[in-house]
């Protein structure tokens, strides 16, 4: 028994839990995740509205986040997931930038090449910017903000509204005024400066808790895990070299503990731990950003030029037609990002005015049959210049942290989450 693998529980059953919890199951190391919620996903889950399976929030995928891919094809192999699309970025009768099926970096040569809505002075302005950047593979001396990047190298006010600014928005959730300027070029590297394919938009064609965290958690189990849905932990403290984690009145003891629930709920929970009173610190200091998602059932089809398309003009950046998607016929969802000045606003107003925009820009409607608006206030953390974000290894030996805001390459997006869930299964 002595070199038996030891035993983990892992709080929280997001992508970072489920991704933690599948590294280790395919080990044959004895898992337990523990889950408050009743259903799997964290702030990626899927949510049941008049009968529809939709999500709590509208993420989009790319060809980029290689280790996401890699686990969804671990746990459901060979299922027609996505709704795959070469890059293509439109907002309506503004700008349209879309990128061919050529070999890297042609593809992206050819999208500013041909893109709708700039001038040839914006587009060589574009071009400049990506050679920088690639010539300096990607990284700063001194990370600032996007936009003080931008400035910095030039880039016309139009180049910066159709293409930077969305991208910024769509990956790091904060506007380019406050957005890390490195995390930036990070998601830039491994997408547009990356082969063909990692810049390709992922639609997911099933809702979120289905595409990973339900079969990743069946995954777990056959391999003699455990994966507890509805059982909030109330707190860990030490236990001599392990760990006694408390459930809803039970108390079960642990070798070693993967923290993988949102930074709010991380925080209360790393109180019982003096040694873990840094991290918290650090959990304590992150600003955060919202995200708004609308959902819009109409009576009726509502066929969109393309799945994907942005709106000027709008609170909505991107709307998303289910039905060229998923097959949910009439039903529209549309995502603000970086969102705090909704904070507040009445729901039925803000989807009213959405649906008014779409009116306005794609023509008559048939009946809306209902409405849904999702906020989530503390959606991503703020990704800020220079932010320091805690470390996947924690000063408490046996505890690791694991969520899109552990320190990494990327923002708070669900392959940010994925990779730390998998870094904190891979120390030993």
């Amino acid at each position: 028994m002595a070199n038996a693998a030891p035993s983990v529980a892992i709080l929280g059953a997001g992508y970072a839990g489920m991704a933690a919890a599948v590294e280790l199951a395919a080990r044959d190391i004895p898992v337990t995740v523990f889950e408050a919620a009743p259903a799997l996903g964290g702030r990626a889950r899927r949510v049941t509205i008049n009968d529809s399976a939709l999500d709590n929030g509208l993420h989009i995928l790319i060809g980029a986040y290689s280790e996401t891919l890699r686990l969804i094809e671990q746990v459901a192999p060979r299922r027609d997931h996505f709704l795959r699309l070469p890059l293509d970025l439109q907002v309506h009768q503004r700008f349209h930038l879309r990128a061919p099926k050529l070999p890297a970096p042609l593809h992206v040569a050819w999208a500013l090449l041909t893109a709708k809505g700039l001038t040839w002075a914006d587009k060589r302005a574009a071009a400049r910017f990506m050679n920088a950047m690639k010539a300096q593979r990607y990284h700063l001396e001194q990370d600032c903000t996007v936009a003080a990047l931008l400035d910095s190298y030039a880039q016309p006010i139009v180049l910066i509204e159709h293409l930077w600014a969305p991208l910024c928005i769509a990956a790091l959730n904060t506007p380019l005024q406050r957005a890390s300027a490195q995390v930036f070029l990070n998601v830039l590297r491994d997408s547009l400066g990356a082969g063909r394919a990692a810049s390709d938009l992922l639609l997911a064609r099933i809702d979120l808790t289905a595409l990973f965290p339900k079969p990743a958690a069946d995954f777990v189990r056959a391999r003699g895990g455990r994966v507890e849905a509805g059982a909030a932990v109330e707190g860990v403290t030490r236990d001599g070299e392990g760990f006694l984690v408390q459930v809803q009145g039970g108390t079960r003891r642990f070798e070693r503990v993967i923290c993988a629930v949102a930074p709010h709920r991380a925080s209360a929970l790393l109180q019982g731990i003096p040694a873990l009173e840094p991290a918290r610190q650090q959990i304590d200091a992150l600003q955060y950003d919202p995200i708004h998602s609308v959902w819009l059932q109409f009576a009726g089809p509502v066929r969109l030029p393309s799945p994907m398309i942005g709106l000027a003009g709008s609170p909505a950046q991107w709307l998303f037609d289910r039905e060229a998607i998923c097959g949910q016929r009439g039903l529209i969802g549309a995502v603000i990002s970086a969102s705090e000045e909704h904070v507040g606003e009445a729901q039925d107003t803000l989807a009213q005015r959405v649906v008014a925009d779409i009116a306005k820009h794609f023509g008559p409607l048939p009946p809306l049959q209902w409405q849904r608006v999702i906020a989530e206030k503390r959606a991503t953390f703020s990704c800020t210049p220079g932010l320091a974000r805690p470390a996947t290894v924690t000063a408490c030996s046996g505890f690791y942290l694991a969520g899109d805001y552990v320190a990494g390459d990327y923002p708070a997006t669900i392959e940010g989450a994925v990779r730390s869930g998998v870094a904190a299964a891979m120390i030993r």
